[in-house]
């Protein structure tokens, strides 16, 4: 799989080129945004992993690029960044990244989001299975199973939790779960119902639905303390 990595700390670029390598990325790596967008004119990448406050022309600049290109805007986005700031990772977020590292960071740690974003990746785009904790989610069937045992979701309460998990980390306002969920003219607290009881039906992975104050909702993962 390849990888384009920006990054324009050198020893950390080398650092993390050699780790990647090492577990069988195909790694190619930039020190400047403007380098990575010229060599996306010639080869696609698997997954982009951008440092954000690269001088000149940032991480977050170089994602909004990606995104409004037809060729690259399907391809997963992993930020690393020593903002920690709610509001950069909304950014991050509201720019279509699909996680968002904060320095420092274990290699391990970065190798287990990669793969999470990938396999997440690959499961949507192909209608396939996804994992969600304990619980097992088939995109195609429209079935979700705790230990092979079925829990029974209305068709909207799947089309919330799909749509959540296609933007999996990522805010989710109320108003686009009411186009693109309900379709029709209801009240925004409508959505909350049918989330509430999402959760509810979900168990423990319902925790993993979060409420983001004055936007709406995000699946995020809830650490194990």
């Amino acid at each position: 799989m390849k990888v384009f990595l920006l990054e324009d700390d050198t020893d950390l670029l080398e650092l993390l080129t050699y780790h990647l390598q090492k577990e069988g990325f195909e790694v190619v790596s930039f020190s400047k945004g403007v380098e990575l967008l010229e060599r996306v004119k010639e080869e696609k990448p698997s997954l982009f992993i951008l440092d954000v406050m690269v001088p000149s022309l940032d991480g977050f600049r170089v994602a909004n690029m990606l995104r409004s290109s037809p060729e690259t805007k399907d391809v997963p986005i992993i930020f690393l960044t020593a903002k920690t700031a709610e509001e950069d990772k909304l950014k991050g977020f509201e720019l279509g990244a699909d996680d968002y590292i904060t320095k420092p960071f274990s290699i391990k740690e970065l190798l287990a989001r990669i793969r999470a974003v990938m396999r997440r990746y690959g499961a949507l785009r192909e209608g396939g299975i996804v994992k969600l904790g304990s619980l097992t989610v088939d995109m195609e069937k429209m079935e979700v199973r705790r230990d092979k045992e079925p829990i029974n979701l209305t068709k909207t309460e799947f089309a919330i939790l799909k749509t959540l998990l296609e933007n999996y980390g990522k805010p989710v306002s109320r108003e686009y779960l009411v186009e693109h969920v309900l379709k029709k003219e209801v009240y925004d607290r409508t959505i909350d119902v049918h989330v509430k009881n999402l959760r509810e039906k979900l168990g423990k992975e319902g925790e993993w639905i979060k409420t983001v104050r004055g936007v709406g909702y995000k699946l995020e993962e809830v650490e194990q303390k």
